[in-house]
C-alpha cells in the first residue's frame, strides 16, 4: 500500500518527542522468521531438547524468536549455562520475537522472554502497538540487556537508493505487520521525511527475495548482525546498504531514547567494503514480577559468571553494560546480583542528577 506518513498518529513517549504509532499485532499462524529476530516467528515446532531441571529445581520457560534468527541461538546457549550452573531446567520455545514475548510475560505465560527494549518499553507503558495499547504490562520486570540489534536497510548495489532520503516515492518492505521491525522501520522513514512510499509487510526472508528479484526497492530488518538471510542474499546478488545521514540519526536519537547510534563494519557482508552508520536497539532478557527472585538471581549469576560460555553474541555480554537503556524496572533477582557486582543504572542515575539540577 502506499503510506503517507503524514497522516500517521504520534504519541509523546517519556517526555520525548512523538514518533509513529502502529496499527497491527501479532497473529497466531505468523510465518517462521528467516532473520531480523523481530519478525514474526515460528510456534515452537522446532523447540530444543525439553528442559533438564536437577531435584529441587525449576523447570523454566524461555520464550525465544524465529528458529533462523539471533534469538533462538541465544536461547539455547542460556539453556546450556543455565543447566550446567544451576538446579533449574529451561524449556527454549521459538516464537513470534519480541511483540508475542511481551505480551506472553503479560500473561505470565512463561517465565523468561528475549525482547527488544523498545518493544518493552511500549508494552509496560500500554502505548505504540496495538497488542498493547491503553493495557499496560506493569508486572514485566528487566533481567539484563545484552546485545545490539542493528537496524539494516538493504538495497540493489546498481540502485539509485544511498541514504533514507532517498525512499521517497519508493516500495519498501518494513517487515511484518505489527512488529517491532516495522515500527522502527516507520521511525527512520519519518525521521528522514519520507512522506510517501510503497510499503510492504512480509517477514525478511521474504523481503530478501524480493529484493534480489527486483521486487522492492529497499528492505529493512533488525537483528545482531551478521544476519544469515542477509550473508544469503549477499552471497547471490549485489547488494549495498542505505544509509542514515546525520540528520535523520540526530532526529531519530532525540525522539527515541531507546535508540543508539550503530554501524556495520565493512566487511560484514560480501561486497559491502565500508563501515554503514545506522541504529540499533538492545535486545534484552526480560521476566514477570511472579517468578521468584532467588531463581532470577541464580540464573542472572549463571548467564554473567560465564560469559565465555555464549557462543552467541559473547562480545556484547558484559555485567558493565547490562543495564544500558534498561526501560523498566529490574526484577528483585536480577537487581540483588547486580548490587552484589556494584552495577549501576545509569539511566537511573541520570535521572536522579536531573532531578538535583532542577532542585
Amino acid at each position: 500500500m502506499v503510506r503517507d506518513i503524514k497522516r500517521r498518529k504520534f504519541i509523546a513517549l517519556g517526555g520525548a518527542a512523538g514518533i509513529v504509532g502502529v496499527a497491527g499485532c501479532i497473529g497466531e499462524d505468523a510465518e517462521e522468521a528467516e532473520n531480523g529476530d523481530d519478525e514474526n516467528g515460528d510456534n515452537g515446532e522446532d523447540d530444543l531438547e525439553e528442559a533438564q531441571p536437577e531435584e529441587g529445581g525449576e523447570t523454566l520457560s524461555l520464550h525465544a524468536g524465529g528458529t533462523e534468527g539471533t534469538y533462538y541461538p541465544l536461547a539455547g546457549d542460556m539453556k546450556s549455562i543455565v543447566e550446567d550452573q544451576t538446579p533449574h531446567g529451561i524449556q527454549v520455545q521459538s516464537t513470534g520475537a519480541s511483540v508475542e514475548n511481551a505480551a506472553s510475560l503479560g500473561r505470565e505465560d512463561t517465565e523468561l522472554a528475549l525482547v527488544q527494549n523498545d518493544i518493552t518499553y511500549f508494552a509496560y507503558n500500554g502505548v505504540e502497538l496495538d497488542e498493547f495499547e491503553d493495557e499496560p504490562l506493569e508486572n514485566i520486570r528487566g533481567i539484563a540487556s545484552l546485545y545490539p540489534e542493528t537496524i539494516h536497510i538493504v538495497t540493489q548495489e546498481d540502485s539509485d537508493i544511498e541514504t533514507v532520503e532517498d525512499l521517497e516515492g519508493a516500495s519498501v518492505n518494513t517487515g511484518d505487520a505489527g512488529s517491532g521491525t516495522q515500527v522502527n522501520a516507520l521511525q527512520i522513514l519519518e525521521s528522514a521525511g519520507v512522506e510517501e512510499f510503497d510499503e510492504q509487510n512480509t517477514d525478511f526472508g521474504t523481503a530478501a527475495d524480493q529484493i534480489g528479484d527486483g521486487d522492492v526497492d529497499a528492505a529493512i530488518t533488525v537483528g545482531g548482525y551478521p544476519l544469515g538471510a542477509i550473508e544469503d542474499l549477499s552471497a547471490t546478488q549485489d547488494i549495498s546498504f542505505v544509509e542514515i545521514t546525520d540528520e535523520a540519526r540526530d532526529n531519530l536519537l532525540d525522539d527515541a531514547e531507546w535508540l543508539a547510534e550503530d554501524e556495520i563494519p565493512g566487511g560484514t557482508y560480501d561486497g559491502v567494503d565500508d563501515d554503514v552508520e545506522t541504529v540499533s536497539v538492545q535486545a534484552m532478557l526480560a521476566t514477570h514480577e511472579g517468578v521468584d527472585a532467588e531463581v532470577v538471581e541464580e540464573v542472572t549469576a549463571a548467564m554473567f559468571d560465564n560469559v565465555d560460555d555464549f557462543t552467541t553474541q559473547s562480545e556484547f555480554i558484559d555485567v558493565e553494560t547490562s543495564q544500558e537503556a534498561m526501560p523498566i524496572d529490574l526484577h528483585e533477582g536480577a537487581e540483588a546480583y547486580f548490587d552484589e557486582q556494584d552495577v549501576d543504572d545509569e539511566d537511573a542515575d541520570d535521572e536522579d542528577a536531573d532531578d538535583e539540577d532542577e532542585e
